[in-house]
């Protein structure tokens, strides 16, 4: 049972804009025992795709703070274009590393449908994990 909770809580810490290695305590956590596989991906998912939507809520918070035209310009820009062009459907990056964060926020910022976004988001997520514990799986 402590073992599910830290896999949860690492994957929601993982997935804020706090940096953390929830794959590699996955990882570990199988190569302890791996009775748990399924239970340690669903929570790692869950975890890591609640803490994607609080980046989101964060990215509503900053509506506020920047317009449209100061967001589309400089080190955003490319996020943002990713956005506009794909929608919701480049959430499905939401798991890789620093770009997953600032597509999230700008999901957020954009209003992007959170009904949605969550579910995109938890697809992509939901595989990355799968990959991460078949390939330890298969190896151990």
């Amino acid at each position: 049972m402590t073992e599910l909770c830290l896999m949860f809580s690492a994957a929601f810490i993982a997935a804020t804009l706090l940096p953390g290695g929830s794959e590699v305590l996955l990882v570990a956590l199988l190569n302890n025992d791996t009775s748990n596989w399924l239970a340690l991906v669903i929570l790692a998912s869950v975890g890591n795709t609640l803490g994607s939507i609080t980046s989101y809520y964060l990215g509503t918070l900053g509506r506020f703070a920047r317009s449209p035209q100061e967001m589309a310009k400089g080190k955003y820009k490319r996020s943002v274009g990713l956005i506009e062009k794909y929608g919701y459907w480049a959430l499905l990056l939401a798991w890789m590393p620093v770009i997953g964060d600032l597509l999230c926020l700008l999901a957020g910022w954009m209003k992007l449908p959170l009904l949605k976004s969550t579910l995109i988001i938890l697809v992509g997520k939901s595989v990355r994990y799968l990959l991460v514990a078949g390939l330890t799986l298969h190896w151990l």
